[in-house]
């Protein structure tokens, strides 16, 4: 079966932004080089890797060891974190937040533009 390296790059491109994780950061927590990362990352060089390294490196995103190996070969995988209560918790939050920045520039349209001098 036809290993699926460009699913892994887009996989652990979308977790380091979703993470704010840099890939020397990744690097350090997986203790893998960084160059490894990289190539993971961007595809650029799509070959057998170490079941060990792909364990690490999805450890290290916060992901099961066996996700990226998962993603690899194809499989579909679940959100590791669709059911943690603390992040709905921060997407609530989140939601609050945006509400009450449209409120305010609501009101500070209303007021008009010397509302800053006030």
């Amino acid at each position: 079966m036809a290993k699926d390296w460009d699913a892994v790059a887009e996989a652990i491109k979308t977790r380091l932004a979703e993470l704010d994780m840099t890939q020397a950061e990744l690097a350090t927590r997986a203790g893998v080089a960084l160059m490894t990362v990289r190539e993971l990352q961007h595809n650029l060089q799509p070959r057998r890797r170490s079941p060990r390294t792909l364990a690490a490196v999805s450890e290290a995103l916060g992901w099961p060891g066996d996700q990226i190996a998962r993603i690899l070969d194809g499989d579909q995988v679940d959100d590791p974190d669709a059911d943690d209560p603390v992040l709905a918790e921060l997407d609530s939050l989140k939601a609050d937040v945006i509400a009450l920045v449209r409120r305010i520039d609501a009101i500070e349209r209303r007021l008009g533009p010397d509302a800053d001098d006030v």
